[in-house]
């Protein structure tokens, strides 16, 4: 979530508040998070040098708005340019996707590089792991368990499947 957040705090400062408006409106798509933990981060964000955080006081509650510091761009992009490794890469792939608008030009294609670099050993697998399955003889017993975690498997297996053309298509726009 920090790096989501850096990604955020590239067009300017943004409060804890402002921060959940954008994870609400478009980023819960593929990543919720409550404003607590989007608080956290912040907090973390600020403790590690990536982000400052500045009060401003006015009519009513003080405002506390995080602003992203150069290490913390230089974190955000070599968390971009990083092989996703977490184990739900899909996460992580629409995660950089999204932010991907925010890069410098010469480096989306690098980006859209190493994702699609996951998703063909993710789906190389998946592959091999179905036909490990479909040569496995199923006793009659539990033929209708079988097909339905086959079924799933054939969704992760379709899943990548989709992912894999959709960064093809990001890669060749």
């Amino acid at each position: 979530m920090q790096f989501l957040i850096l990604g955020l705090l590239i067009h300017g400062p943004l409060s804890a508040y402002e921060v959940r408006k954008r994870f609400t409106a478009d980023i819960s798509l593929f990543y919720s998070a409550s404003l607590g933990s989007i608080q956290r981060a912040l907090g973390m964000l600020d403790s590690q040098g990536w982000a400052t955080k500045q009060v401003f006081s006015g009519p009513g509650r003080p405002k506390h708005l995080y602003a992203i510091t150069e290490s913390g761009r230089e974190a955000w992009r070599d968390w971009m340019l990083s092989p996703i490794t977490e184990s739900d890469a899909e996460q992580g792939a629409l995660a950089k996707v999204y932010l991907l608008g925010s890069m410098a030009p010469e480096d989306r294609a690098e980006v859209v590089t190493l994702l699609r670099r996951r998703t063909t050993a993710d789906l190389e697998r998946l592959t091999a792991l179905r036909i490990e399955i479909d040569a496995t003889p199923i006793p009659e017993p539990f033929r209708d368990v079988a097909r339905f975690r086959r079924a799933t498997l054939d969704y992760g297996v379709r899943a990548h499947e989709l992912m894999a053309r959709w960064l093809d298509e990001l890669r060749f726009a």
